[in-house]
């Protein structure tokens, strides 16, 4: 069962995401509008995990749910980023559980509840 929502904006292919917790946009529709990809997270249970602002800044308005995994990386390289999250996923998941918002940086993980 699916528990995390990886938005259109994030690559499909990263081993981290490649198991059963993971739905990735690009199966359930490209062209979602965000209301529509919050909703379909909201009525589904799912943490959107994503690097548009857009989600973040809602959330801080609204609350959850959905619960938001914000990913910033940067001008960081594809590869560095993934090694990145490779490194520190297991804690961005944890945090996750507890907080609204987790906002993932180049160089730190922050999370508000």
């Amino acid at each position: 069962m699916s528990e995390y929502l990886i938005d259109a904006n994030l690559p499909y292919r990263f081993s981290i995401w490649n198991d059963d917790r993971y739905l990735h946009q690009s199966e359930i529709g490209d062209t979602w509008t965000d209301s529509e990809k919050r909703e379909f997270a909201k009525q589904r249970g799912l943490t959107i995990v994503t690097k548009d602002s857009d989600f973040s800044d809602r959330i801080m308005m609204s609350g959850p749910p959905p619960r938001v995994i914000h990913i910033k990386p940067g001008n960081m390289k594809l590869a560095r980023m993934f090694e990145f999250l490779d490194k520190h996923w297991e804690s961005v998941i944890q945090l996750s559980k507890n907080h609204k918002l987790v906002n993932v940086f180049n160089d730190q993980i922050t999370a508000i509840e």
